[in-house]
């Protein structure tokens, strides 16, 4: 989560061009910075014993609050960038990866690390 969050500072239009079609364009960035945000502050909570619980909480919420924008990648055929990785069939094979992901962060919430 922290590296993740990271790159949305270091590579925002990456993450723009993730947002799906129905966000306002003048939204893409402010957005890429605020869940870069979240994402550091979920790795911060995950590291520490006493949030870990609430840090699993908010790492699942934020996964599963993003998957609408990797589904709106795949219906408009992958993302703007040249080569493999953005085609459709690279966005298709991103989506079952959250799911693992998703029940990592709630068996920390259950398990509190």
């Amino acid at each position: 989560m922290g590296g993740a969050g990271i790159t949305h500072f270091l590579a925002p239009a990456a993450y723009d061009m993730v947002m799906p079609r129905a966000i306002p364009e003048e939204l893409h960035r402010p957005l890429t910075y605020g869940s870069g945000v979240v994402e550091v502050l979920c790795a911060g909570l995950l590291l520490n014993r006493r949030t870990r619980r609430f840090g699993g909480t908010l790492t699942a919420a934020t996964l599963i609050a993003v998957f609408p924008a990797n589904i709106d990648t795949v219906l408009s055929g992958g993302l703007p960038v040249d080569g493999w990785l953005g085609s459709r069939t690279a966005a298709i094979l991103r989506l079952p990866l959250q799911l693992p992901l998703i029940w990592w962060a709630l068996r920390i919430r259950r398990d509190g690390g």
